[in-house]
Order: C-alpha cells, then sequence, then structure tokens
C-alpha cells in the first residue's frame, strides 16, 4: 500500500494530461495525436513502475523469508557444529584416558617382576629364619648352620632390595607421568631423562613386540613448558608405530633424536623403520577421525592429539615424511619456555 503512495504525483499528472487533451479538442489532428501519444507513453510508464513496485514488495518479502530460513538454519549448523564440538573432545579425552589404561596395563606388569622376585626372596628368608630358630630353640646350631644362613639373609635382602628400588623407580616414573598426563601443569623438567622416563612406562609393549629404542638427547637441557603433553606426544608416537608400523611378529628400531634449536627451542626427531606412510596418506593423518585400521580398533585421534598437543600446549610445530627406503619420521619444533 505504502508504495502505491508512491504514484500521487503521476496520477494527478495524468489527469491533468487528460484535461489538458480535452481542452485541445478543438487543436489540429497532429497537434492532438501527439498529445495523445505522450499521455499513453506516459501512463504505460507509470504502470510499469507499479508492476515494478509489486515485484520488488514481492521481492523483499521472499528475501525476508529466506533471510529468516538462512538465520534458522545457520543457528541450526551452529548447535550441530558445537555437539560436533564436544562429541569431538570427548572422543578425544577418551584416546587420552585410553592412551592412559594401556599405560597403567604396561607399569603393572612390569612392575609385577620385581614385585614377585622380592616377595620370592621374602618368603625364602622366611623359611630359612624359621629353621634358623628351631636349631636355635634346639641349641643345635653349627658354625656352618650360621654361615649358611648369613650368606642366605646377605643374599635374599640384596635382592629384595634392588628389586624393592626398581619397582619404587617404576611406580615414582609412573606417578610422574601419570599426574602430568591428567593435571596438564607446567613446570621445569630435564628433557632427556623425562623422555627415558616416558620410554621406561613404554618398556613393556616395546618388549613384548621385540623392538628396540634408540635416545639421542644430550643432557642438560631444561624446559619449563608441560610435560604432560611432551610424554602423550611421544606415547602416541609410539604407538603409532606398534599398530601401524609394523606386521604381527616383525620387530623394528624406533629412534628419538633431540637437538637444540636456537637458543630458546629444540628439535625432536621420532622415527622408525617401519612399512612407512601411503603418499595418499600423508597429508591428512593429522586430521581427526582419519586412520587406515577403520574397524580394527584405529580411533584416528591419536595423530590429531598429537597436532593439537605441539602446536596448542606446547607453543611448536609438527611435520611428517616417508622416506623412500621405508619408515616414518615426525619432527618437532618447540621453545624451551613457550608463551601459553
Amino acid at each position: 500500500m505504502n508504495g502505491f503512495n508512491l504514484f500521487d504525483a503521476e496520477e494527478k499528472s495524468l489527469e491533468q494530461a487528460e484535461e489538458l487533451r480535452r481542452q485541445l479538442e478543438s487543436a489540429p489532428e497532429p497537434v492532438k495525436d501527439g498529445i495523445a501519444s505522450l499521455i499513453e507513453a506516459y501512463s504505460r510508464s507509470v504502470r510499469e513502475q507499479r508492476r515494478l513496485v509489486r515485484v520488488s514488495d514481492r521481492l523483499q518479502a521472499q528475501l525476508a523469508s529466506v533471510n529468516q530460513e538462512l538465520g534458522r538454519r545457520r543457528v541450526e549448523a551452529e548447535d550441530a557444529l558445537e555437539s560436533l564440538k564436544a562429541a569431538q573432545e570427548s572422543l578425544v579425552q577418551a584416546e587420552k584416558l585410553a592412551s592412559l589404561g594401556a599405560l597403567v596395563g604396561g607399569v603393572a606388569h612390569e612392575i609385577n617382576t620385581p614385585v614377585g622376585i622380592a616377595l620370592s626372596c621374602a618368603s625364602h628368608l622366611a623359611d630359612s629364619t624359621a629353621s634358623m630358630t628351631k636349631l636355635f630353640e634346639a641349641d643345635d646350631i653349627s658354625v656352618e648352620d650360621f654361615e649358611r644362613f648369613m650368606a642366605t639373609v646377605k643374599d635374599t635382602t640384596g635382592l629384595i632390595l634392588s628389586n624393592c628400588e626398581r619397582a619404587a623407580d617404576l611406580i615414582r616414573s609412573f606417578k610422574q607421568v601419570a599426574v602430568d598426563r591428567t593435571t596438564s601443569e607446567r613446570r621445569r623438567f630435564d628433557l632427556a631423562a623425562y623422555i627415558r622416563e616416558t620410554l621406561s612406562s613404554l618398556g613393556p609393549h616395546l618388549r613384548q613386540a621385540g623392538h628396540a629404542v634408540r635416545l639421542d638427547c644430550p643432557d642438560g637441557i631444561v624446559m619449563d613448558s608441560y610435560p604432560g603433553a611432551l610424554s602423550q606426544v611421544l606415547s602416541n608416537f609410539v604407538m603409532n608405530s606398534l599398530v601401524h608400523g609394523y606386521d604381527q611378529g616383525r620387530p623394528g628400531t624406533l629412534s628419538i633424536t633431540v637437538e637444540r634449536d636456537g637458543k630458546t627451542g629444540v628439535r625432536l626427531v621420532y622415527a622408525d623403520d617401519g612399512k612407512g606412510i601411503a603418499p595418499e596418506n600423508l597429508g591428512r593423518i593429522f586430521d581427526p577421525f582419519f586412520t587406515t585400521r577403520r574397524g580394527s580398533g584405529g580411533s584416528g585421534l591419536g595423530l590429531h592429539i598429537v597436532y593439537n598437543l605441539v602446536t596448542g600446549t606446547l607453543g611448536g610445530t609438527v611435520s611428517a615424511d616417508s622416506p623412500a627406503g621405508g619408515g616414518t619420521r615426525f619432527s618437532i619444533q618447540i621453545p624451551l619456555a613457550p608463551n601459553t
């Protein structure tokens, strides 16, 4: 309705033109025909403008409806994206917990050996002590009996002490790695010592598969960073090699090489001599949910977690390549003290 109000002036002009034509009835025919043509042309122009206004109003109404629908769809898409992010975060946390669970199982298996030896030694010592007590109560202890008992005490206590120390070292390493994984706290740590602790916690998995590990890291590199994130990165590299890099029963060699990167950073290169990564997959390995082992236990989140931890928490960069001769190599560059 408001659009047609725009043509009030045109309507008045048409009325005035019609009045003028009536007044010129006695004018010559060429003049009358010219005025009639002008009036008709102007009338067509007004009708066309009215049609265009109606079309414009209709299009504006359709545009408003489309914008409203687009707004609704955008809200739905944003909600779906938030749900997807939440689901992805939940899966990432589940992957981290699964990794920690594997660490717990490995350390428990590792601790079982020294604890079992210590328990056997303690039991043997208890039996020897009971036998010596009987001889003492019977007042029938010879020098040979006493020397034999003392030798047993010395050997068994030495074994108990060394194996308890071994178990304590494993528990201490596991406790530190587990706390770092779960709390993500920043602290100062010696890089070489911490890598050795992480590899120690992964020892059962490596020995079970028969793999060897080489570490080349200078002593004295002290970082003020997030050791839990670094431990998670190294663990995911190792587990990725064990799951994807080697066929069942084929042992290999894993290597970790660390060197200073200027005064404020380090470059860590992790490599294996396994099957390598196909060229068409190399550019996708850090994508979430990408895996070549779908349906065989692969979640496709391990290397995605690595990428997020290195580029986010550790404040560095990560890249991967697969040499023509086989194997896979990951290179990360991280600062000694990230700004995060």
